[in-house]
Parts: structure tokens; C-alpha cells; sequence
């Protein structure tokens, strides 16, 4: 699978494919079955045994044996900052990343400016993506205008121009009646309220976890029921309303607890986490490393195991990048000053498929996290795989070693919190509505 020309971005879908001796992971019935799979005018025409009959001379034969072919992963949580910050990531560069990293369907943060808070930049952004022609994007639009948390945006009119969900990003909606009100408004629509946790007067000025780490680094602390109190709050509003509520890149045992028990009793509620959260704890942090300074921040090894076991049990539904680039000048300054986040959208794929490797769960759920389970909560059309739909693929090896060098990465920014690791698990190609965009 060698390639002059890693990206495609030409619009020509006329090209037929055939995928030979596919592992398949049909995550609509949960299994996996070693087939070919026929991809014709952008969708995918037929999956079974020997379709080497149905396919014409110009049609492009891939064997893939030995590799997997799953539905191109769904990530619902990116930042991309254009318009407006784009020395850091541009939609053009957070494709590229995207597509090289088997992920298809990007859900863009409204982090940008001016803010997603009107139909207009939806718009805009939605027009760059298809000039690009290298994945699908998808917008969050603000909760609240500016995200000033005062003054609730024309959600219902973003929400029919595009907009799959709202948030403030990395603001939380500290003010309860606004957050009570913005529940109660997308509700009459059917509309998603996402949420980023975290007791705004309870963080301050922190940058880290509160705790012993901290204490000896002599850092400001944020206490991880600051993250807890937020999503209880926000809990007792959703029972009134029965608004669908998601909690993004929840961290914390005490939360995981509260999510827990919330679905339990039948509350429309869902959440995600990052990989960060489930393979990284606050001793990351040593030596000062600003690559490692997140929002929300690092947790302590037992935060880290319920993460882990909320992934396991199902209480957390998906896994996203937190995709979140800083140039070199914000992430190479004294630990405080340093602006938080981590790129991702290069490694979800391996550092998911590290807890198939520890064990921790099979390869279907590992995908489902990243593909079906995001589509689902976003009410996408994305995510599966199965005859008659667009073909959204990537494939890839669970067992290719490889080091996490984010100065071979696609995107604009290099600040990942997993520089210098060693994963397993690679993607090699990727196709968006049957398209070859990417190959290894």
C-alpha cells in the first residue's frame, strides 16, 4: 500500500473499488466476517464472498488481507479554530490529520472567531470542508452567544442549518437558570445540550489536578469534584426536562458514578471521554511537561482505573480526540502561562485499540466507541458500515507498531500529550464517500 501521493482530494467518485479479503467489522450486527467489499458511485454497492464477478477493468482491485476494514471513525469533539486562529489548525490541515488517522466524520467545536453562534459561519465552514473535499464536518453551534453564558443563541435556526449539538466548548454554563433555559429550548426541537464540566469558580486559576502532585509541584490545583458538582447540578434540570444532555471528556471516578447511576434510573443522558483519561494520570505532568497540561486536567491513577471501568461497563458511550492545537508559543512557556490542550485526531485509533490489546475490551466495542456509538448520540447517518450506504471506510493493522512523532503529522499543531510513545495499531487508507482520500 505504497503511495506517491498520501491525499486525494479530487471529486471524482466515478472510481470503483474492491476491497479484497476484508476482516469486516459489521458494527450494525456487531461482528466480524473475512469478505470483499464492492464500493461503486460512493456507496457501498455489495459486501460477501468473491465479488471479483461483478467488478469491470477499470475498477481498482486492494488486497487486505490480514486487515481490518471498519467504518470510518466519527470524532465528536475537534477543535479546528478557523476561521479566525488559523496558525494553529486550519480545516484544510485538521483533514489531512483526520483523514490520515481513519477518521471520517470530524464534529467541529464552535471555538473559532467570531464564535459558531449564528447559521451564517456554519455555513461557511461546511462550504471551506467540501472545497477540501477530504472529510465530513459538522458543526456545534454555542449554547450562549460568545460564549459569554448570558444570552442564549437562535439555537432551533442553527439547529436547521446544520448544528448537531450545542456547547460553549471549553466554557461551562456556570449560570444555572441559563442552563435551565438553554435545556428546556432544545428540547422542543429535539435538540443535543453538550456539556464541558467544570465548576468555573472551583478551577480559578488552576492547571492541574489538586492533590499531592500538584502540592509538590507547586501548582495551582483543581479539584476533580469540580467536575462532579457541574454534572449533578445539570442532572436535576435534566429530569425536569428530559432534554437530551451529553457530558464531554469526563475525567473523574465521582462523575463516572453519576453518569452511572443516571442512566440507571433513565435519564436522557450520554457521555465521552479522550485517551488521555484512560492512559495518562497526572504523573505526566513531571519535569513541567506543558504538552501534558489539559482541560479537564490530568487525573490521579485511581481517577484513571474508572475511566477505564466506565468504558468497560458501558457507562461511557464514546471516545473522542479533544483534538485541541496550540502553536509552539503557547505550549513553550513556564507551566502556568501554557495554554491547555493536546492534539489527537492522528492517534484515537491506537491509543483505542490499546485497551483491546490490554484486554480490557474487544475490537467491536473498541470501534463502536469511535464509530456507531457518536453517530448515534449526534443522530448521524455516519458510522456504519453496510450495503447501500456511503462508503466511509478506513483500513487498518491492530498490530503495526509505530511511535507517536507528531513532527510527521498532518496537522498545523504538534503539542501531543503522547509525543514519544510506542502504540500499536495503524491506519493505512481511508475513503470518504467513496473516495481513496488517504493511503499510507
Amino acid at each position: 500500500m505504497k503511495s506517491k501521493k498520501n491525499f486525494n482530494s479530487s471529486k471524482n467518485s466515478s472510481q470503483s473499488y474492491l476491497l479484497k479479503n476484508c476482516l469486516v467489522i459489521d458494527n450494525v450486527k456487531n461482528r466480524i466476517l473475512k469478505n470483499d467489499i464492492f464500493i461503486k458511485d460512493k456507496i457501498i454497492e455489495d459486501i460477501d464472498k468473491n465479488l471479483t464477478n461483478k467488478i469491470d477493468p477499470k475498477t481498482i482491485v486492494i488486497e487486505c488481507e490480514g486487515l481490518y476494514v471498519a467504518a470510518g471513525l466519527v470524532d465528536m469533539r475537534v477543535n479546528i479554530t478557523e476561521p479566525g486562529l488559523e496558525h494553529k489548525e486550519t480545516i484544510e490541515s485538521a483533514s489531512k490529520a483526520a483523514a490520515s488517522g481513519g477518521i471520517t466524520s470530524i464534529i467541529c467545536m464552535p471555538n473559532t472567531l467570531p464564535p459558531i453562534d449564528q447559521p451564517a459561519i456554519i455555513h461557511s465552514i461546511q462550504r471551506r470542508a467540501r472545497e477540501v473535499a477530504l472529510s465530513k464536518i459538522f458543526c456545534t453551534g454555542c449554547i450562549t452567544r460568545n460564549f459569554e453564558g448570558k444570552e442564549i443563541c437562535e439555537l432551533r435556526l442553527m439547529k436547521d442549518s446544520g448544528a448537531v449539538g450545542f456547547t460553549d466548548g471549553y466554557k461551562t454554563i456556570s449560570n444555572t437558570r441559563v442552563m435551565r433555559r438553554a435545556l428546556n429550548y432544545a428540547k422542543s426541537f429535539d435538540g443535543l445540550i453538550i456539556q464541558h464540566a467544570e465548576d468555573p469558580y472551583l478551577k480559578g486559576n488552576g492547571v492541574a489536578n489538586e492533590g499531592e502532585i500538584s502540592t509538590r509541584m507547586g501548582l495551582l490545583g483543581i479539584p476533580s469534584y469540580a467536575e462532579a458538582m457541574i454534572v449533578q447540578r445539570d442532572l436535576w434540570m435534566v429530569k425536569e426536562t428530559n432534554c437530551r444532555y451529553h457530558v464531554s471528556h469526563i475525567s473523574t471516578k465521582e462523575t463516572v458514578e453519576i453518569i452511572r447511576k443516571a442512566k440507571k434510573n433513565g435519564l436522557p443522558v450520554t457521555c465521552d471521554t479522550a485517551p488521555p483519561y484512560f492512559i495518562l494520570n497526572e504523573l505526566s505532568l513531571e519535569n513541567y511537561r506543558t504538552f501534558s497540561k489539559l482541560s479537564p486536567p490530568l487525573r490521579n491513577e485511581e481517577d484513571r482505573e474508572s475511566i477505564v471501568e466506565g468504558i468497560c461497563d458501558g457507562t461511557i458511550d464514546a471516545i473522542s480526540s479533544d483534538h485541541t492545537p496550540q502553536d509552539q508559543d503557547a505550549k513553550r512557556l513556564p507551566f502556568n502561562q501554557a495554554e491547555f490542550g493536546g492534539i489527537g485526531l492522528e492517534t484515537l485509533l491506537p491509543l483505542t485499540l490499546s485497551l483491546v490489546n490490554n484486554k480490557k475490551i474487544d475490537l467491536i466495542k473498541a470501534m463502536n466507541l469511535i464509530t456507531i456509538n457518536p453517530a448515534k448520540i449526534l443522530k448521524l447517518d455516519v458510522g456504519k458500515i453496510e450495503k447501500k450506504k456511503e462508503a466511509d471506510l478506513c483500513i487498518f493493522s491492530t498490530s503495526k507498531p509505530w511511535k507517536v512523532n507528531p513532527e510527521k503529522f498532518h496537522g498545523k499543531s504538534k503539542n501531543s500529550p503522547f509525543d514519544g510513545m510506542l502504540v500499536e495499531g495503524k491506519n493505512l487508507m481511508t475513503f470518504v464517500r467513496g473516495r481513496l482520500v488517504y493511503e499510507l
